[in-house]
């Protein structure tokens, strides 16, 4: 597939940038250095923080989080980062951070959680509860889980989690969520070779969270092996069309909408995977965040638009 025709310039510029900034050979590079390489493009790509927007970084029970701030919110989103569970952490996805607390005014606590393969599953999902139930008793307030791409996974696995155990999650938004098995079907084999995120990085991220074979039946590893998604709180997903895991987000909406919970998909027209990066860069993906960040805030004031 040839995405040069068809992807609009302003995002092809901007992959073209990201491009430009891995050197020959950096897929032979050690999982440390592929990671000081994302660190310096995340740095490259940040715009900083809007104007009123502070941050803390705290201990919730032995993880790390960043708290940002913008007034006196009423409302938290607990934001998880993508990665693949490899890479990311604080700050990496700081502006993002800052951007969407600036937008909905909420309190955003960004989670530091253990990366593989370092830390295998389910190191990262265990260190998502722990700081869910850090910020429900922390903060007495309404919560909203948030994430994008292996950040989404951690969102939706805390969701399923905390049916029965945490009453204040009000919704929950995924952004381009990795949230199934590696299946050779659809939207996998039809961008296989997509910009950004390829079916063998996918691969690749997936045996560097196990030491094992994968696990069957379990939602914390994988939110679509799970038998029952009844009792999920209100969902908005974002996919991109030119993604490998574009196909995630409808099954999991199918799942949803089959069991009885209000959800809505919205599968953005000519963006890859990881667009929340080129908001600043490319027109569609500005629009998208601002859906993103509309969605978050209705869903943290208990309002259901899309009906």
């Amino acid at each position: 597939m040839d995405y040069k025709t068809l992807i609009d310039d302003d995002l092809q510029a901007f992959l073209q940038q990201m491009e430009d900034r891995n050197p020959d050979g950096s897929s032979d590079l050690s999982v440390e250095e592929k990671r000081r390489l994302y660190d310096a493009q995340c740095r490259d790509f940040s715009h900083g923080y809007p104007d009123g927007v502070t941050s803390e970084t705290l201990d919730a029970d032995g993880v790390p989080v960043r708290v940002y701030l913008a007034g006196h919110p009423t409302r938290t989103v607990l934001f998880f980062h993508g990665g693949g569970f490899v890479f990311g952490g604080l700050d990496s996805h700081d502006d993002i951070c800052a951007e969407l607390c600036a937008q909905t005014g909420y309190r955003i606590v960004a989670v530091d959680y253990r990366l593989a393969p370092e830390h295998p599953h389910p190191a990262a999902f265990d260190d998502g509860w722990t700081a869910a139930q850090w910020a429900a008793r922390t903060f007495s307030d309404p919560v909203v889980l948030v994430g994008d791409s292996a950040g989404a996974n951690l969102a939706a696995a805390v969701a399923h989690h905390a049916r029965g155990q945490l009453n204040c999650t009000w919704g929950q938004v995924l952004i381009y969520p990795w949230l199934g098995d590696e299946t050779d079907a659809g939207s996998r084999v039809e961008h296989a070779n997509a910009p950004i995120l390829t079916r063998n990085d996918l691969l690749a991220f997936r045996d560097a969270r196990l030491t094992g074979p994968e696990p069957q039946n379990d939602p914390t590893f994988a939110p679509l092996q799970d038998s029952d998604f009844s009792g999920l709180p209100r969902t908005v997903i974002f996919s991109a069309e030119f993604d490998p895991l574009r196909d995630d987000a409808r099954d999991y909406y199918d799942r949803l909408q089959h069991a009885g919970v209000q959800v809505h998909w919205i599968d953005e027209p000519g963006l890859v995977h990881g667009y929340v990066r080129a908001r600043h860069a490319a027109t569609r993906a500005r629009d998208s965040f601002e859906r993103i960040s509309v969605a978050i805030e209705a869903l943290g004031q208990d309002i259901w638009p899309w009906d």
